[in-house]
């Protein structure tokens, strides 16, 4: 693995396997207990289990009808998987959590690395690995696991470029580091757009600092992994601009069924200035911004806990090593990846969710890490006790803040935090006059303090099941949930409205009617209509068709069989236009009509009212029939 290192010490071995080992235990315990997670990325990845263009495009359905609003890379491994072992929640989750486990390695790698140290490459690996937010987003199956894993990579790509642009080495070597890492940004791009490129100042300047290659040459390479990344990020947009419209799933999200309004609007600026046509972040807010978005009672102990530390250690450390080959250009390129997406995350004005502070965890561990280790080599000197003493007070009060938030849970943890953190300081600022033994066991009880509220808001989020569109981490702190006003207690802390903890896959609910979902969360069908809808379902395209994604997910989940989402995610996405829903009822392509789902254009930021329209149309010229407690339409009589 090390190539045999002479120098590696006979414990590193063991204490990364025992590091990945609990890493993986708390990533895949009890999995199975959040049942489809987010049932609207579930549905997609079913529906790419059952059709090859379907998994191409990212369809929410097997028919094809609408794409979800993101580039699909994230659902492959989900849908191969389920194709591979069957639909279950398992064959959905477990791609996530061993992404996870490669990221804390591939973490664990690069540090150590950078320093030569194991025992730093382990402090970065268990940082990573106990983030909260972390071991929410690696049980979960949004697109931010794989986003975070090849983002790790690209800097890890980016570092061994640098390594290797010296006069000695040949022209080839350096480029082909970042032509990779050029090639991972791309394929982020295609887990979750435009969020992928906030490493880019990052990668580009770390590689222009400190790459030993003339300035010229260094240009030349950055524009050779620019290409790698248009390459690798631009196929699948170009594919899909090109495809005839008429013969593709309409890209949800978009308003004019363009891939490029999906990327540069939506998913682009319009995450930064609120102007997203479509949404519903001009109803409901997604949270006050400014520069302690990131400390607010949302967001603080979802990643803040080492997240000054790291700044101080980080900033510090780059002071002392500025002129070091490996040091320098690995700080300035974590420092600069912390800065820059804490600063869009903090200020950003349009959809922002607690869980998107995942892309922070990598830097966060990196910087602790390898500050960590600068600042413990040169112990000696009073500026590097005297930082390793502030991080450490500055984390003990601030662990403190973030445990008083969360009334009731683990009320005594909070002092032990406090009180061992300020004692550890007082340690750390006379470390340079401790045997380097008594040294050792100063800085391992200041991180062990460190981690414990982490580590105790990460076991929380392990054992709580989490479901619906914005999960949160660890236990309710009374804040927004998911940036939403109102706190949304269901959705956002791990339960779906009404109380259910997660919707067991084939649909049963415990309860006895079913539910049609709503725009966070997944509706729940029940044995009797999930019947309804198998039955002649190979007669159909659709085997009904309901208005929003989380309210046909959970239908499509439990029958599994394809359910048309009228307006895409939010019900506001111009398709299908009434015009095409009614040939598609007269051509006998769509069973059933489920009322009741999705939020449609009135509870979105402008948006089409077309899922209003196919609504009022079905109402007057169908007859109702109530289904467990469902309102329920069937279209294959035609109307009246």
């Amino acid at each position: 693995m090390w190539r045999g290192d002479p120098d590696e010490p006979a414990w590193a071995r063991p204490a990364l396997l025992a590091l990945l080992g609990g890493t993986a235990l708390l990533y895949l315990w009890g999995l199975g207990e959040s049942g489809w997670a987010n049932s609207f990325y579930s549905a997609a990845a079913q529906a790419g289990s059952e059709s090859w263009t379907a998994f191409f495009f990212g369809s929410s359905d097997a028919g094809n009808a609408i794409t979800v609003d993101k580039t699909p890379l994230a659902l492959w491994p989900m849908a191969l998987s389920v194709r591979l072992f069957g639909l279950s929640t398992w064959s959905i989750l477990v791609p996530q959590a061993l992404m996870g486990v490669a990221t804390v390695w591939l973490l664990h790698r690069t540090v150590r690395r950078t320093t030569g140290s194991a025992a730093a490459g382990l402090v970065a690996g268990a940082v990573m690995a106990l983030t909260p937010v972390a071991v929410l987003m690696f049980r979960f199956n949004n697109p931010d696991a794989l986003l975070v894993l090849l983002l790790v990579g690209s800097a890890a790509a980016t570092l061994r470029a640098v390594e290797e642009a010296r006069p000695e080495a040949g022209a080839g070597r350096p480029v082909r580091w970042l032509v990779l890492a050029g090639a991972l940004v791309g394929l982020a791009f295609l887990a979750k757009m435009l969020q992928a490129f906030l490493v880019l100042p990052a990668l580009g300047l770390t590689y222009l600092l400190f790459a030993r290659t003339p300035v010229g040459r260094r240009l030349l390479h950055l524009l050779a992994a620019l290409g790698a990344m248009l390459l690798a990020g631009g196929w699948w947009v170009a594919v899909v601009e090109l495809w005839p419209a008429g013969s593709r799933p309409y890209i949800g999200g978009s308003q004019s069924d363009s891939i490029l309004e999906l990327t540069l609007g939506y998913n682009g600026l319009g995450r930064l200035n609120g102007e997203e046509t479509g949404s519903v972040g001009g109803q409901m807010g997604w949270g006050e911004t400014g520069l302690l978005r990131l400390f607010d009672s949302e967001i603080g102990g979802q990643v803040a806990w080492l997240l000054p530390a790291a700044l101080v250690l980080g900033a510090v450390a780059l002071w002392l090593v500025r002129r070091h080959a490996r040091l320098a250009p690995a700080l300035t390129l974590w420092l600069t990846w912390l800065v820059v997406t804490g600063l869009t995350f903090s200020l950003m004005a349009g959809i922002f969710h607690a869980y998107y502070t995942v892309a922070l965890a990598p830097a966060v561990a990196a910087l602790v890490g390898v500050g960590g280790w600068v600042l413990w080599e040169r112990r000696d000197r009073l500026v590097a006790t005297g930082t390793l003493a502030f991080a450490a007070a500055l984390t003990a009060v601030l662990g403190f803040a973030l445990l008083s938030r969360a009334e009731g849970f683990a009320p005594g943890l909070r002092w032990v935090v406090l009180v061992g953190g300020l004692g550890c300081a007082l340690l750390l600022a006379g470390l340079g006059r401790l045997p380097r033994r008594l040294a050792a066991v100063a800085v391992v009880a200041s991180l062990v303090v460190a981690l414990a509220g982490p580590a105790a808001y990460s076991l929380s989020t392990a054992a709580t099941p989490h479901t619906g569109s914005i999960p949160s981490a660890g236990p309710s702190t009374g804040g927004f949930g998911g940036g939403m006003p109102g706190g949304m207690p269901g959705a956002a802390r791990g339960q779906a409205p009404g109380g259910a903890t997660g919707q067991a896959p084939g649909g049963a609910t415990g309860g006895p009617g079913g539910g049609v979902g709503g725009l966070l969360s997944g509706s729940e069908s029940t044995t009797e209509i999930t019947a309804l809808l198998q039955q002649d379902a190979a007669l159909y395209t659709w085997a009904a068709a309901t208005v929003g994604s989380n309210s046909a997910a959970g239908y499509q989940l439990a029958s599994e069989e394809p359910v048309m989402s009228i307006g895409g995610f939010n019900g506001s996405d111009p398709s299908p236009t009434l015009a095409q829903f009614q040939e598609y009822v007269a051509s006998g392509q769509v069973h059933w009509f489920i009322s009741g789902g999705g939020a449609g254009p009135g509870g979105s930021q402008g948006g089409s009212s077309t899922a209003a329209e196919i609504t009022a149309w079905v109402e007057s010229s169908f007859t109702a029939q109530t289904v467990d407690g469902v309102t329920m339409y069937d279209l294959s009589g035609g109307a009246r």
